[in-house]
């Protein structure tokens, strides 16, 4: 289990989120040889969903819940928060990659789309987030918290 976070006492099962983050790694793969739109709007898409709370609409989160239903394991949990953060992020990312590649600027989409699938592939490989470092690293920079202790 991952380190309380000070915002948010939800936890979230970790072997969900490294699933889902493998069907982001397997989408920005097709995105990066195929180059297709439909691919980049489902990214969107599934971003979108999961950062509106609507999981049921979110095919890669439905898919991996579907599939961990199988596996008799006891799920590994970790703190909400840092996740939230990092899945603001991917969808902050997966917009700004749909917009480009409506744009067709192959050049900026192809480096976010890297971004994207090298964040997804640790965090599915070694469960390592980078939106979670980044996270925690803004938490202990935070002024209004260090005024707080003081």
């Amino acid at each position: 289990m991952h380190p309380s976070c000070p915002i948010s006492s939800k936890y979230i099962d970790s072997r969900l989120i490294r699933l889902v983050s493998f069907q982001v790694t397997l989408i920005a793969a097709v995105i990066l040889l195929t180059e297709n739109i439909f691919f980049t709007a489902l990214l969107f898409f599934y971003f979108l969903m999961r950062t509106l709370r609507v999981t049921q609409m979110s095919p890669f989160y439905l898919s991996a819940k579907y599939l961990l239903a199988f596996r008799e394991t006891t799920p590994g949990l970790c703190n909400e928060a840092q996740k939230r953060f990092s899945l603001y992020m991917g969808l902050v990312l997966s917009g700004i990659l749909l917009f480009l590649f409506i744009l067709k600027q192959s050049y900026t989409t192809t480096l976010i789309l890297e971004i994207l699938f090298i964040c997804a592939l640790l965090e599915s490989l070694f469960e390592f987030c980078i939106g979670c470092k980044i996270y925690s690293a803004i938490e202990i920079l935070n002024p209004l918290k260090r005024v707080k202790k003081q």
